[in-house]
């Protein structure tokens, strides 16, 4: 299928490596011309010419979202080839806290990070896309969002606001030929999951080999009816389908990729 990303130009946060890498490099191989973002030039510039070497246009940009000062200057670095049509907030981290070790501090650099840099982006680049009346913006959220979990709760507390900002920004746009959706991730298997699951596998009982770990941290972690993690190219395609003209009329969604971990049917 024919996403018709050819001529758009797409800005992902967060791209040098994982769920963002993979949704850089399938719009790029789906013809957008992509902004790759990341705070480490070395891996940041890595991705863009993978993206180069396989037909496709990419530039990058490098800074730390999480300052005013540098999200303007990623904004107008990002937009110096040309405007942007698609922003994909994928740009996040956490760290795995209880409710006693997260402090307010915590808290704050968390939602800051999570939520603040995304609304930086596009309080910069949506008015643009408004004028030219096309465009769409991506917020990658999750299902701790709506299913949090006892712990890392400053992270959880900032997925529920990114889903929530998503569809207040959507009716925000109405009319205007921009959409706002979300897509909502269950555990993937990206390199830091895999470490980690591979690190207290063996303390748990999962097993030493990876084979033997996988299937019973699915089980303890998340049971999801494809009994396994995902894949970061199964939340691209999502990505890229709501960037698609195919998704015009999806306004304000969440489309969840997680094997049905979520158990909530709406």
């Amino acid at each position: 299928m024919d996403l018709k990303l050819t001529g758009k130009r797409a800005l992902v946060t967060g791209s040098s490596s994982g769920l963002g890498e993979a949704a850089a490099k399938l719009l790029a191989a789906e013809g957008a011309a992509v902004v790759v973002h990341g705070r480490d030039k070395a891996r940041t510039d890595a991705v863009a010419q993978d993206i180069r070497a396989a037909g496709g246009v990419a530039t990058t940009v490098v800074g730390d979202l999480a300052d005013d000062q540098t999200a303007a200057e990623v904004a107008r670095a990002a937009t110096e080839d040309g405007p942007v049509d698609i922003l994909v907030n994928n740009a996040g981290f956490y760290r795995h806290l209880s409710w006693a070790e997260a402090t307010p501090e915590e808290w704050l650099d968390t939602y800051n990070v999570n939520v603040v840099s995304g609304v930086r982006l596009i309080q910069r680049l949506v008015p643009a896309m408004r004028e030219r009346g096309w465009g769409r913006v991506i917020t990658i959220g999750g299902g701790l969002a709506s299913q949090p979990m006892n712990t890392h709760p400053q992270y959880n507390a900032t997925l529920a606001a990114r889903h929530n900002l998503a569809v207040s920004l959507a009716r925000e746009l109405k009319g205007s030929g921009v959409t706002s959706n979300v897509v909502s991730p269950g555990a993937i298997l990206v390199e830091a999951t895999k470490e980690l699951v591979t690190e207290i596998g063996p303390a748990r009982g999962w097993g030493r080999t990876w084979e033997e770990i996988q299937p019973n941290a699915v089980n303890a972690l998340i049971p999801n009816d494809q009994e396994r993690f995902g894949e970061p190219n199964e939340i691209a395609a999502a990505i890229a389908y709501l960037c698609s003209e195919y998704a015009q009329y999806v306004s304000g969604a969440t489309i969840r990729v997680d094997g049905g971990l979520i158990r909530s049917a709406f």
